[in-house]
């Protein structure tokens, strides 16, 4: 593949909602460039995108993949990102990466959750987009119902470019709006002017005044002359469009079908001509060299910078990290160093990255993306300069998981494969991490979704031959006591030689303090235990916290108090006195009305107005108590609510059912909380059964 200037390309993400066709339009595109000589088929296994078995396996993307296509002199740098929410963390790394994005929306089902939550990231990142609708080729389709839809949600700025011509339930040609002439498509990339049928004129209409709309709108100039009754010249509508789709003041609805690859051009000359090249963005990190701002602007004259958006492992073609070139020009023979792990690197040779295609090519300048391979330590997020100037840029924010399960190792002896593949899963997913839990002694593995951690043992299966089984985890229960006790407890062995004995008085009480798991003090007087003998004491009430008598879970609140006891000048020892301490404390705290812990956790659910009441009634068949609500930007209310651990297993699946999908949430632990009498029960007698 050619070099391509920083003005000559686009860096271009597909978003939508799953199944609106986004994996095949990049088929179509690429078809239509020549790029390939046939589409491939998401039922056939065959796309260039979906080329992991595992999407081949499920028929959608997991991965955002690279795909970049040659049109009208300019390189168009497709990043093919997952539509279903559990890989959401793909999509930030595209969207951090992109200049400009294309919201995919299926004129069959229309506008989704999906295309919401492409718009919301579209905002965040403040990118530049466009809308295109597929499936014009589908009778039942309905471009019309989409721009009514596009336009009630996201108001005047939608700009309808084309409406579809069907004949004989045919998708056969288009009416361009601002022409306001007929095409018919002749070929693959070809029409021919025609005459606009009378049953497209209502349609277009409606999708000229809205497109007239959206350009009067952009000046107080524009909308004096629109109330006047002024036409807009052809070039005056160009020109409002190429100057306000760059800072997102209006945004284009393309159409077109995917399977029969007609429309694809327009939409491509589209991305060429009003999506800006990386220049006419900003980017900036700071020098390390000076501690000052160093302002890249994707400007190829300035020092090379890079920032790593996103890893690939793959167990056949290696490791490759995907860079997208913030300034300067990078060669393959240059020596790049990274500021962060304080290592130093040279690629040897760059890529640019076809799906799982690595095509070499001589230098990448800035805003171009491309990918570098076996970058041993560099991990996504990093940034990649030279030693002279060592830049470091900010990282991306992704979505943090919070669903887990616990996970166990079938096979004896696979826990250090296991190890090591989720640690390249992790490599490769921002999203997904392992926690070792060892006080409950269990390994806990966090992911955005029930389905994400699904796909995850199956790639452990498939790529790495390794077993995993999941399963619900224990929560992290505490015990404590609410009561005094006295105890009296005396530790006597005789055996051949020298015996064991240890006699010890203490008083047990709650201290106030859950963060600590005990107090100890001694008022023994008279010398009844010498002093030697009190860290033996201590040392015993160490080893009891750790697990408690009433179900083994660690003992937290505890005031211990040893005022009296004894000792045998010739058979007392230190570890006489420490068991006669554990056989105290474990009486003790049985004695002192025993009880468990349940922890709480702070949780904060972000969902429409329309599911507030739904929300609040879960939560309280959760056990959780609502605290208030707070209004939030787009009509959405946020929720929060003090809730036990255990009443979230499961909350992801049943949020996502409840509002559509529009729902998120989040939490912190908060405290620790008396477990109502049936949960304790319940606990005990699972703890008791597991031993």
């Amino acid at each position: 593949m050619q070099v391509y200037r920083t003005d000559e390309i686009r860096n271009v993400a597909l978003l939508g909602h799953g199944g609106s066709g986004k994996t095949s339009l990049v088929e179509a595109m690429a078809y239509v460039s020549g790029q390939i000589s046939r589409m491939g088929k998401i039922s056939d296994g065959n796309t260039m995108s979906d080329f992991d078995k595992e999407e081949q396996k499920r028929k959608f993307s997991l991965t955002t993949s690279l795909i970049p296509i040659e049109w009208e002199k300019a390189k168009i740098n497709i990043l093919d990102t997952p539509g279903y929410f559990d890989f959401v963390g793909e999509v930030e790394e595209a969207v951090s990466a992109a200049d400009a994005a294309v919201i995919v929306v299926s004129g069959k089902a229309g506008v989704e959750v999906g295309t919401e939550k492409a718009w919301e990231l579209c905002e965040k990142y403040n990118l530049p987009r466009m809308f295109y609708v597929t499936e014009m080729d589908v009778d039942d389709a309905s471009f019309r119902q989409v721009v009514e839809d596009l336009t009630e949600r996201y108001g005047k700025c939608i700009a309808p470019r084309a409406i579809p011509i069907r004949e004989n339930e045919k998708f056969v040609g288009y009416v361009n709006v601002i022409k306001n002439a007929g095409r018919r498509f002749t070929g693959i990339g070809e029409r021919e002017e025609c005459e606009i049928p009378d049953y497209c004129m209502p349609n277009l209409e409606m999708c000229r005044t809205t497109l007239l709309e959206a350009v009067a709108e952009t000046s107080d100039d524009m909308m004096d002359r629109y109330f006047a009754g002024e036409e807009f010249s052809l070039e005056e509508i160009r020109a409002a469009l190429r100057t306000n789709v760059m800072d997102g003041s209006i945004v284009p609805v393309g159409m077109g079908s995917n399977i029969t690859a007609q429309g694809v051009f327009n939409l491509m000359s589209d991305i060429v001509r009003f999506f800006p090249s990386p220049d006419k963005r900003t980017c900036a990190g700071i020098n390390q060299t000076t501690n000052e701002i160093f302002e890249a602007n994707y400007d190829f004259s300035k020092a090379k910078s890079a920032y790593v958006f996103k890893t690939m492992v793959d167990p056949f073609i290696g490791k490759y990290s995907l860079i997208k070139v913030c300034s300067g020009v990078l060669k393959g023979d240059d020596t790049l160093y990274n500021a962060e792990e304080e290592t130093e690197a040279k690629p040897g040779k760059l890529y640019t990255l076809c799906g799982n295609k690595p095509v070499e090519v001589s230098e990448l300048f800035a805003g171009d993306i491309g990918a570098i391979a076996k970058l041993g330590s560099t991990k996504t997020g990093e940034t990649l300069s030279t030693k002279g100037t060592q830049v470091l840029y900010g990282k991306t924010e992704y979505t943090a998981p919070y669903t887990y399960m616990k996970y166990t190792t079938p096979t004896k002896g696979d826990e250090d494969k296991v190890s090591q593949a989720l640690a390249k899963l992790m490599m490769e997913d921002v999203t997904l991490k392992t926690v070792n839990d060892s006080e409950n002694r269990q390994s806990l593995l966090y992911g955005v979704g029930d389905q994400h951690l699904e796909v995850v043992v199956s790639k452990l299966a498939d790529r790495y031959k390794v077993v995993i089984d999941l399963e619900t985890p224990k929560v992290a229960f505490r015990e404590t006591i609410r009561k005094n006790s006295d105890i009296d407890m005396k530790y006597k062995k005789q055996s051949g030689g020298h015996g064991q004995y240890g006699h010890v008085k203490m008083r047990f009480e709650s201290s106030g303090d859950m963060d600590v798991p005990f107090v100890f003090e001694e008022c023994v007087v008279g010398g009844a235990v010498p002093k030697n003998y009190f860290p033996a004491v201590e040392k015993g009430l160490q080893e009891s916290v750790v697990k408690g008598p009433l179900a083994g879970y660690p003992v937290v609140g505890v005031k211990a108090t040893l005022y009296d006891g004894s000792y045998h000048p010739v058979d007392s020892s230190e570890q006489a006195f420490k068991t006669a301490t554990i056989q105290a404390f474990k009486k003790g705290i049985m004695e002192a009305g025993p009880i468990l812990l349940e922890p709480i956790v702070s949780l904060k659910v972000t969902v429409p107005d329309d599911y507030t009441g739904d929300v609040m009634g879960d939560l309280n068949k959760r056990r959780g108590r609502v605290l208030g609500m707070t209004p939030a930007a787009g009509g959405k209310q946020i929720v929060e609510a003090d809730i036990p651990m255990t009443g979230l297993f499961g909350y992801c699946t049943v949020l996502r059912s409840m509002t559509g999908g529009r729902g998120s949430y989040e939490y912190t632990f908060a405290r620790y909380e008396q477990a109502p009498s049936d949960v304790q029960e319940k606990e005990i007698a699972a703890r008791a059964a597991d031993e």
